[in-house]
């Protein structure tokens, strides 16, 4: 039996198991979800902004009942999974007409944060639609952004909590482990960025990033109640360059190794990716290397 358990970048010891085993012994009634809430309680495991780590947990649970240290209740209810049975967004009914002119011309232009609005359908079916990756569902922090000109949406940005483990992005912020673990969450990860198909215009691009990264550690900070230090995001060299994120002085950080998080065999299994990065905050090396007590 492992001394200790890991998931999601938490540590669990022979302790901890043993505490969760007294805990369920003394709420015999409770269904697994109410279980994972109490335990978030009796933990003050909670986000930044007060609300539970109930997924994470509920996660931690199963793992540990998989793995035969715990036994929870059967399951009283199957729920659907949204990510499995996701119904794919219907096609936006939006003005086409191509616009082309010049950034000036353009002008004015807003960014719109639109998760938990009404305006989030039309950013899922945008994404689905007309990015080459399609639309993901996020899991874990995350904002979505429409970006308007003229009364019209011409472009999406989604940023969502950065992966854990990025070796040029570590080493570029010389963080150590425990360092990391306290303070990913203040690093955001940009995993879309689309300029609708019928938008032409020079500049945008690099405008709308230069614009996002005076905008994104306020919108986070009202959300999720914590700001944003660094952005990074990935770009495919065999399909970009990633200039408009230069233009916008996002910087080269390296490679990625191309084996993905959960790789055993040491081998690359997906295409390479180039890493850029962009702090947001002066004192974003001193900050995000912080360790607390």
């Amino acid at each position: 039996m492992p001394v200790e358990w890991r998931y999601r970048g938490q540590v669990v010891t022979a302790e901890d198991i043993a505490f969760i085993q007294a805990f369920i012994a003394a709420h015999p009634d409770a269904s697994r979800r109410r279980l994972s809430a109490l335990l978030c309680e009796a933990w003050q495991w909670k986000q930044a902004n007060g609300a539970l780590c109930d997924m994470i947990c509920r996660g931690l649970l199963l793992m540990l009942h998989r793995a035969g240290e715990i036994e929870l209740p059967a399951v009283r209810q199957t729920s659907l999974n949204p990510f499995v049975r996701r119904e794919r967004p219907q096609p936006p009914l939006i003005d086409r007409t191509p616009v082309s002119c010049s950034l000036g011309q353009l002008r004015p232009i807003q960014l719109t944060q639109v998760r938990r609005t009404a305006q989030e359908p039309l950013f899922n079916s945008l994404m689905e639609h007309h990015h080459y990756l399609g639309y993901e569902q996020p899991v874990g922090e995350h904002l979505k952004y429409l970006v308007w000109a003229q009364d019209r949406p011409i472009a999406c940005l989604a940023w969502s909590s950065a992966p854990r483990h990025l070796g040029s992005r570590d080493r570029y912020i010389g963080w150590s482990a425990e360092a990391r673990r306290q303070n990913i969450r203040f690093i955001a990860y940009n995993t879309r960025f689309l300029i609708l198909p019928w938008v032409t215009v020079p500049h945008l691009a690099s405008h709308i990033l230069s614009r996002m990264a005076k905008v994104l550690s306020g919108d986070w900070e009202r959300v999720y109640g914590h700001p944003i230090y660094f952005l990074e995001t990935f770009v495919d060299p065999e399909r970009f360059r990633g200039t408009c994120y230069r233009a916008a002085n996002w910087a080269m950080l390296g490679r990625t190794t191309g084996r993905g998080k959960d790789d055993h065999t040491n081998r690359p299994n997906r295409s390479i990716k180039e890493v850029l990065g962009l702090p947001v905050h002066r004192r974003f090396r001193e900050l995000l290397q912080e360790v607390g007590a």
